[in-house]
Order: structure tokens, then sequence, then C-alpha cells
């Protein structure tokens, strides 16, 4: 336990659990509770009655980062800093999230989605340190995306959306409409965790490895990985979330990438060490909730 550095609370705040820690860092993580995504009201009392307990036993938090399912706007000058912006999660669009945090704790609050986060994380300890630009992504209940550029969160109009993109839909092979609300067949569409689950009658979990899903499932992230490749030029991509937790996934999601490059990118990690360049989180489970003490820890400094 490392007393001289400051205490930081994290919250990782997905759309089906959050996760709450306190602590200073990887290796030092002193209290962590974990708890269904309910309504907005309940989980926030429940984070906020978290922090309290943790501060009587281990004394004021410096700062507290909240890593958070979007979309959301990460800008703090925006009237809608802290709020969840129109999103499938029933019951959560436009919420404050950070009011209740506010209101309960008077410390500074650095807010930005749960990729973001474990973008940020991934870079400064985990499987991407040392690479610019990072990109994460997280394949699970939806699909979302985080880049690190030049050591700073991508951000812009508000936040990439990765998991929204386009991509090739062959509707004779794969008949399945998709399971966006806005968009239907966009990547998160296809791809994530409840698509497989809607299209095959079956939770993904419960699959062989020889089902045919994966083989659809791996055409359609690399179809993703390949424009992220040809766009943001990432020297690391890193994979987290649910459905990626399939061994045989990662490998053959590889192998697709170097198919659609197609020998284009004439870069030594996508020639010949593939194994290398995507890969899964060095932090692995923790990287979201430690992506939320790097917010806080930019915020502090």
């Amino acid at each position: 336990m490392t007393k001289n550095l400051p205490l930081f609370g994290g919250i990782e705040g997905g759309g089906t659990k959050f996760v709450c820690a306190v602590g200073t860092g990887p290796g030092d993580i002193r209290a962590e509770t974990r708890f269904p995504t309910t309504m907005p009201e309940e989980t926030m009392s429940r984070v906020v009655v978290f922090f309290q307990e943790q501060e009587k036993e281990f004394g004021p938090l410096a700062a507290m980062g909240f890593a958070c399912f979007g979309p959301l706007d990460p800008h703090p000058a925006s009237p809608n800093y802290g709020h969840i912006l129109p999103t499938p999660k029933p019951g959560w669009t436009n919420v404050d999230v950070i009011g209740p945090l506010k209101a309960a704790f008077d410390l500074p609050i650095n807010f930005d989605t749960d990729v973001n986060g474990a973008a940020l994380a991934e870079g400064r300890w985990g499987a991407a340190q040392g690479c610019n630009p990072v990109l994460y992504l997280t394949i699970g209940t939806g699909i979302g995306g985080g880049a690190l550029v030049n050591g700073k969160l991508l951000h812009g109009l508000l936040h990439p959306e990765m998991g929204h993109i386009s991509i090739a839909h062959d509707m004779a092979k794969d008949p399945f409409p998709g399971t966006c609300p806005f968009h239907g067949d966009c990547f998160e569409g296809l791809a994530c965790g409840p698509a497989l689950e809607k299209r095959w009658g079956a939770r993904a979990e419960s699959f062989g490895p020889d089902h045919p899903a994966w083989e659809l499932e791996a055409q359609y992230v690399a179809a993703a990985l390949a424009n992220y490749i040809y766009t943001c030029s990432p020297q690391r991509i890193v994979l987290g979330g649910g459905v990626l937790q399939q061994p045989h996934l990662l490998p053959l999601i590889r192998q697709k990438v170097q198919e659609k490059l197609n020998g284009y990118v004439q870069a030594p990690q996508v020639i010949t060490a593939m194994d290398e360049y995507i890969v899964a989180p060095g932090l692995g489970g923790q990287a979201g909730v430690l992506g939320a003490f790097a917010l806080a820890e930019q915020v502090f400094s």
C-alpha cells in the first residue's frame, strides 16, 4: 500500500454493471464493489454511499474519475457535461450523473467515456505503454472505442463513436437486420453481444469454438479494425469486452485483418508481428476502473 500517493476514487459505469474502487493505481486498489446498472437514481445512490463509506475508512479522496458508458459530452464547459446523451440504455437518456457526485463530494471530478478511460489506462500502465496513437475497442453489451493521441484522449465534437461505423453487410450471407436502435446494422448492431444472442438464439458463451458465429464475428471486427488502421494508424490496438473472452476469437481476428489489409499497410507490426499489434488488455478486467483512476490522476495533477 502506497500511503504517500494521492487516493483516488474510480467509477467504471457500464450499461450492465458499475464498478467503483478506491486506490492509487495498479497494485493498490484498497476497496472495490460491483453492482448491476439499474435505474439512474438507485445506481448513483449506491455509488455515493460506497465512496462515503470509503472516505470514513481511508480518509478524503484527492480526486474522482468517472469512465462512463455513452454517448456523453466530455467537454467541461458544455451545458451537457456530466449528462448521458440519447442512449439505447432505457431510462438513462439526458441523466445528469455528475450532479449527485458533486453534491456529495467537494473534489475535482473527471468525466469521460469508459473506452476512453480504458485507452488511457492501457497507455499509462498496460499493453499499450510507449505506443502512439493507441486504440482501445470493447465488444460486449455494446461496442465502443477510445483513442489516445500524443498522450491525450481524442475528443472533438463529442468523442469517437467507433461502434457505429458502417461496415459491409452481405444480406444474403447474413440476413440479420442488426440491433442498433439508431442505425440497425452498424458495426455495433451486427457484432455486439446482444446481436450475437439475437441472431443465433442463444448466449454467445454457450457457442463452441467451431460455431459459425465466430467466423462471422471475426469478419465484422476485422472490417472495422482495417478501417481504423487506415484512418487512425494506431501503433497498437487493444481489444477488450465480454465477447473477446473467447480465446479462439482474437487469433481469427488478426488473421482476417491481415487478409483485409492485403499488404497495403507496409508496417512491420502488421506484416510480421500481428500478435503484438492487436492484443488483449494488459490490465485484464481492471482496465475500466483503472481508466477511471487515470482520469482522476489527470484532473488532480
